[in-house]
């Protein structure tokens, strides 16, 4: 049986639910985090709650302390046996009425689920995105909000054309992101991946291949991903080599050892 921890209480997932009037559910208004357990363990957990604190902040949210929440995650990995898998952390503004306005007084909804750990993933095919773009401008571009739509369509217009994800640009013509990963390219011989300014998500993996392997952020066109001798994708779950763009192959066709560095990266 799979529990979920919902506001404090750890229930099965069957029989645990959401109000009709959760603005998450109605309007996106909320934030989450997804996390790597492994070996009993959230792994970077203190960036996944500082990442989550700074979107919280920028949407008004409240949140309980940080040390309930930690236990939470623990709680709710350990209830499900869970040895190696992931957790997501949601927490949305809770109840309210009709209509854009919050309450006065907001009582925020928060979640925590738990999936095992699934096969892992092959290289990837991907495409650029052509029906939507990132808005490097928008402050939610720097946070993991609730409404992933531009993502969602993204995806499904790779999805038509074969490919397993798709790489956004923003409003200026350069590359931003994945869908949900970061986007990492080996550009005459340097490892570069998007600054956060163009509109990509400050992932914690993303952090610490930077810190770790030397990476350099820097503006990418579509053009430097096409001459790119090695890409590979990063999320808090996985590093996945991208093999093809838009039908050409990167470099010779296979993962690269950069790829592989930063899958040894704890």
């Amino acid at each position: 049986m799979t529990l979920v921890w919902l506001n404090g209480v750890l229930r099965p997932a069957a029989a645990a639910g959401v109000g009709v009037a959760d603005r998450g559910l109605l309007l996106g208004d909320g934030v989450f985090e997804t996390l790597c357990w492994r070996a009993g363990t959230v792994v970077r957990l203190d960036a996944h709650l500082a990442r989550l604190s700074v979107g919280a902040a920028l949407l008004g949210l409240p949140l309980p302390p940080m040390a309930d929440l930690a236990a939470a995650l623990a709680d709710t990995a350990t209830a499900n046996g869970l040895k190696d898998g992931s957790l997501r952390l949601t927490v949305t503004a809770g109840p309210g009425t009709r209509g854009l306005p919050r309450p006065a007084a907001l009582v925020p909804t928060v979640l925590v689920t738990a999936v095992p750990a699934g096969p892992s993933l092959g290289a990837a095919r991907v495409v650029v995105a052509g029906v939507t773009r990132r808005n490097e401008h928008s402050p939610l571009s720097r946070v993991k909000c609730l409404s992933y739509l531009d993502q969602i369509l993204a995806r499904n217009e790779a999805a038509a054309q074969g490919a397993d994800d798709a790489l956004l640009l923003n409003t200026a013509g350069q590359v931003a992101c994945a869908t949900a990963a970061t986007l990492f390219a080996v550009v005459d011989g340097a490892l570069v991946t998007p600054p956060l300014g163009a509109g990509a998500l400050p992932g914690t993996r993303r952090a610490a291949v930077l810190a770790a392997l030397g990476g350099e952020e820097r503006a990418l066109l579509p053009d430097d991903v096409a001459r790119a001798t090695e890409l590979f994708l990063t999320s808090s779950l996985m590093v996945r080599p991208v093999v093809a763009v838009d039908g050409r192959l990167v470099g010779d066709g296979r993962p690269g050892a950069m790829a592989a560095a930063a899958l040894g990266l704890t």
